[in-house]
C-alpha cells in the first residue's frame, strides 16, 4: 500500500478510512464530508496552520473551526494524527495524547473525548463546540476580531507578538443559516484580512440535493460583503488548494473565502453525491468498496501506518515547534522592555483581574426619584472598563439606549484601530456568537440590546454557557414598564426562559447599588456567562443605611427589609424595579402592625448556590405567607412562594402606553401588593390543619411532630403550649389562633393524653 501511494495520498485515505469505520462503529454520525475534506484538512494542517501539537493553547496559534460540526471525525482523525497533546486545567502541556485511537473507536460513547459534536470543554484542540450550524462561522469572527484588537493594544515595532489567523470550516448548511450572514457582513465591514472560510460545496443535504432550497451565488453574495473569494473546482487537488491558502495569507484588505467543490463520500462508489452520505453510515459493504477505491486493505478498520504518523510529526509538528520557538525567542525580548503588558497579557489569558480594579466604583445616594438602572450600569461599566483594558464589547445598535458605549477618554473605536467600542450592527444572533469567539482568545467581551431581541441570540447564549465563557450580556428595557413601544418589544416570558439555562447567572438588580454590586460579582466569573437585566425607566435608589448593604446580591437573595422583631409574618419577594414597590408595601403593613419582611431576589440561580441553613435564613420554611411581585411571568416563582403562594407577575402581553398607565392596568401597585399580603395572612390563619393519614379535620387531642419548635406560643389570650419536639392541642383551641408555620403542612400525629 505504501509503495503504490504518495505520502500526501496515504495521510489524505487515512483520515477518510477513520471517519468511515468510526461512524461505522459508532452506528450513527456523518462519514460523508470527512471523506470529501480529507485533502483540505490535510493541506491546511499539515502546510499552513501555525499550530504546535505539543502546545495546543500557545497565545499565537492560528485558530482552526470547524463550524460544520456533524464532520466532527475529520476533526478528530486530525488531533490523533498531528498528535495533538492533553492541556491541564491551567493550560500547560501535558505528555498524553489529547485524541488516542481508543478514543476515536469510541466515538459518540458515553465519556469519550470524541461526542457527537466537537465540543471545546470536552477535547484539547477543539478551539469551539460546534453543532447548530453557522455558529462557528460566527465565532471565527469573534477569534479574528479578538486578534485584530490584541495586535492593536499589546504588539510594539519589532514585536508582533499577536498575529494569528483563523481558519473556518462550513458547509451549504452554514451559509443558508442567518448567522452566518449576519458575520460575514461585519467581518467584510471590518477587512477582517486574519479570517479563512472554506466553503465545502458539496451541493447535499439531508434532504437531498440543494437545489430543493438553495441556489443562489454563494460567491457573488461574499464579493458583495467585501470578501475576497476564490474557486476550487476539485477538492482533490492539493496544488489549487496551496495555491488559495498561500493568497490567502498574502491578503491584507479583506477577509477570504475558499470555495472548493468537493464529493460528498468521495470513493464511495453508491453513496457518493448521494443524501445517503449525510448523517448516517456507509455499511460494510460500502465501506469496503471504498477502501478497495483508496488501494487500502478493505477488511482493515482503524489502520493508522506508522509513515503516515511520522509525516504529520515532521511536517505540522516540526514546523508548529519552530514557530512557538521563534516566538517564544521574541516574547522573552519584549517582556523585557514591556513588562507590564506582559503582566496584563498574562492576566488576561488566565482570566485574572488587575489589583484594584473596583476601587473606583461609584456609589449613589439614597434617592426615592432614582435613576434607571441601564444608566447606572453605563457608568459602573465605564468605571471598571478604564481598569480592566480588555473589557470590550458594544451593542446591536442600541448603546445610546443601553448605555453601553465606553465614554472614557482612550476608549476609543474598534473600527478606528484597537479601540473598545464594538459596533455589531442589527445582528443580534451574530453578537452572541462573535462574543463567544472574543471570549475564546480570553479578552472579557459584552454586548448589549434590549430583553426582547435576547431571543435572537438565545442558541449563542446557550453555546456559551456550555462552554463555560465569561461572557457579559446586558439586556435593558426588561420589562412592560418600557411603555408606548408596546407588546412586541415587552419581554414577558424572557427572564423565565433564561433563567432556565444551565450555567447562566442572570442578575436583575433593585436599584443603583444593586448595579455597582452586580458588576463587581459579574466581573469575577471565569466560567460562567452572565446576563445582566436592566430598567429602561427610573427606580428609586434606596437607602442602605435603613436597609440591608448590596453585598447580600453575592448570595442571589437577602433580607433587605426585615420585621422589627426579626419574625415576620409575611413574605414580599421581589427583583428589579419591583423591589422598592414591595419596600413600600412593607412601610404599609408595618404601620397597619403586620410583621413584613421584604426579600430582594436579584439572581435565582447564585441564590440556589448556597447552603440551605442560608435559603432557610432568608425564606424561613415556617413563614408561609408570601408574595412575589416580578414584571414578567410568574412562571417559576412557585417555587419560592409554594403552591398556595400568591405571585404577582404578568401572564400575558403586554400593551401600548405609557408605562405608569401599565402599572395601574396590570395591578403593579403598592396597594395590590398589600391587599395580596393581607390576604396570604388570612389563609394562612384560616388553613384547617389535617392530619397526615386522614383527610378530615382533626378533632381530637393530638401531639403535632414539627420540624421547627416554637414554645409558649400566645395568641389573642390563648395558648398552644409544647416542649422541643412537639406541641400539645386541643380542638377547643380555635383555628385562628395556630401559629402560621402549621399552614399548608402535613404533620405526623400521635393520639396523646388529654389536656387537663
Amino acid at each position: 500500500m505504501s509503495g503504490q501511494q504518495s505520502i500526501e495520498q496515504l495521510s489524505i485515505n487515512t483520515i477518510r478510512t477513520l471517519a468511515m469505520d468510526a461512524v461505522q462503529a459508532a452506528n450513527s454520525g456523518h462519514p460523508g464530508t470527512p471523506m470529501a475534506l480529507a485533502p483540505v484538512a490535510y493541506c491546511l494542517w499539515n502546510r499552513f496552520l501555525r499550530f504546535d501539537p505539543a502546545d495546543p493553547a500557545w497565545l499565537n496559534r492560528d485558530r482552526f473551526v470547524l463550524s460544520v460540526g456533524h464532520a466532527s471525525m475529520l476533526l478528530y482523525a486530525m488531533l490523533y494524527l498531528c498528535e495533538v497533546r492533553e492541556t491541564g486545567d491551567g493550560h500547560e502541556p501535558g505528555h498524553d495524547l489529547a485524541v488516542t485511537l481508543d478514543d476515536i473507536k469510541q466515538f459518540r460513547q458515553l465519556d469519550s473525548k470524541c461526542p457527537g459534536h466537537p465540543e471545546q470543554h470536552c477535547t484539547t484542540g477543539v478551539e469551539t463546540t460546534t453543532g447548530p450550524l453557522g455558529q462557528g462561522l460566527a465565532n471565527s469572527v469573534g477569534m479574528a476580531i479578538a486578534q485584530r484588537w490584541m495586535a492593536g493594544y499589546f504588539n510594539r515595532p519589532g514585536f508582533d507578538v499577536i498575529d494569528f489567523d483563523v481558519f473556518s470550516l462550513c458547509g451549504d448548511g452554514c451559509l443558508m443559516e442567518g448567522v452566518s450572514s449576519e458575520a460575514a457582513s461585519l467581518a467584510g465591514h471590518l477587512k477582517l484580512s486574519n479570517l479563512c472560510w472554506v466553503y465545502d460545496s458539496n451541493r447535499i443535504t439531508i434532504e437531498g440535493k440543494t437545489d430543493l432550497a438553495f441556489s443562489e451565488d454563494v460567491a457573488a453574495r461574499f464579493r458583495a460583503y467585501g470578501w475576497k473569494v476564490s474557486r476550487i473546482e476539485d477538492a482533490n487537488d492539493l496544488d489549487a488548494l496551496t495555491r488559495a491558502f498561500e493568497s490567502f495569507k498574502n491578503e491584507t484588505e479583506a477577509p477570504s473565502l475558499i470555495v472548493v467543490d468537493s464529493h460528498i463520500a468521495f470513493g464511495a462508489p453508491n453513496k457518493q453525491d448521494t443524501h445517503g452520505a449525510h448523517g448516517e453510515p456507509l455499511g460494510e459493504d460500502e465501506i469496503r468498496l471504498a477502501k478497495k477505491n483508496y488501494g487500502w486493505p478493505e477488511d482493515a478498520k482503524f489502520l493508522v501506518p506508522e509513515e503516515v504518523l511520522g509525516h504529520f510529526r515532521s511536517g505540522i509538528g516540526a514546523r508548529g515547534q519552530a514557530a512557538r520557538d521563534a516566538w517564544t525567542t521574541m516574547f522573552r525580548a519584549y517582556g523585557e522592555q514591556y513588562p507590564e503588558l506582559v503582566d496584563q497579557l498574562s492576566k488576561m489569558e488566565s482570566r485574572q483581574l488587575p489589583e484594584s480594579w473596583d476601587q473606583d466604583l461609584p456609589e449613589f445616594p439614597a434617592d426615592p426619584k432614582g435613576v434607571a438602572t441601564r444608566a447606572s450600569s453605563g457608568k459602573v461599566l465605564n468605571a471598571i472598563a478604564k481598569e480592566v483594558p480588555w473589557l470590550i464589547g458594544g451593542s446591536a445598535d442600541l448603546a445610546p439606549s443601553t448605555k453601553t458605549l465606553l465614554t472614557f477618554d482612550g476608549a476609543g473605536e474598534f473600527h478606528a484601530g484597537g479601540g473598545r467600542n464594538m459596533h455589531f450592527g442589527v445582528r443580534e444572533h451574530a453578537m452572541g456568537s462573535i462574543l463567544s469567539g472574543m471570549a475564546l482568545s480570553n479578552v472579557r467581551p459584552y454586548g448589549a440590546g434590549f430583553l426582547i431581541f435576547s431571543d435572537y441570540g438565545r442558541p449563542a447564549i446557550r453555546l456559551a454557557a456550555m462552554m463555560n465563557l465569561p461572557v457579559i450580556y446586558v439586556f435593558t428595557h426588561d420589562s412592560i414598564s418600557l411603555g408606548e413601544d408596546g407588546p412586541t418589544h415587552q419581554p414577558i416570558e424572557h427572564l423565565a426562559s433564561l433563567r432556565a439555562i444551565p450555567n447562566i447567572v442572570l442578575i436583575r438588580p433593585g436599584d443603583a447599588n444593586e448595579v455597582v454590586e452586580a458588576w463587581r460579582v459579574i466581573m469575577q466569573l471565569q466560567r460562567q456567562p452572565a446576563i445582566l437585566v436592566l430598567t429602561r425607566q427610573a427606580i428609586p435608589t434606596l437607602d442602605r443605611t435603613r436597609f440591608a448593604p448590596t453585598s447580600g446580591l453575592a448570595k442571589g437573595a437577602y433580607v433587605l427589609a426585615d420585621a422589627e422583631n426579626g419574625k415576620p409574618e409575611v413574605l414580599l419577594l421581589a427583583s428589579g424595579s419591583e423591589v422598592s414597590l414591595c419596600v413600600q408595601a412593607y412601610e404599609e403593613l408595618k404601620g397597619q402592625g403586620i410583621h413584613a419582611r421584604v426579600v430582594s431576589m436579584p439572581s435565582w440561580g447564585l441564590f440556589e448556590r448556597q447552603s440551605r441553613e442560608y435559603r432557610d435564613s432568608v425564606l424561613p420554611p415556617e413563614v408561609t405567607a408570601r408574595v412575589s411581585c416580578e414584571q414578567a411571568t410568574t412562571f417559576g416563582w412557585s417555587k419560592y412562594v409554594g403552591s398556595n403562594g400568591t405571585s404577582i407577575g404578568i401572564d400575558t402581553y403586554g400593551a401600548s402606553a405609557p408605562y405608569k398607565d401599565l402599572l395601574q392596568h396590570f395591578g403593579f401597585t403598592v396597594d395590590r401588593v398589600v391587599a395580596a399580603a393581607k390576604q396570604q395572612l388570612e389563609t394562612a390563619v384560616n388553613a384547617e390543619v389535617r392530619c397526615s393519614d386522614s383527610s378530615q379535620t382533626c378533632q381530637d387531642e393530638h401531639i403535632f411532630l414539627l420540624s421547627s419548635p416554637i414554645l409558649d406560643y400566645k395568641r389573642q389570650g390563648q395558648a398552644l403550649i409544647g416542649d422541643p419536639e412537639s406541641f400539645l392541642f386541643s380542638s377547643s383551641v380555635k383555628e385562628t389562633t395556630l401559629p402560621r408555620f402549621l399552614v399548608n403542612q402535613t404533620h405526623e400525629c400521635e393520639q396523646s393524653r388529654p389536656v387537663a
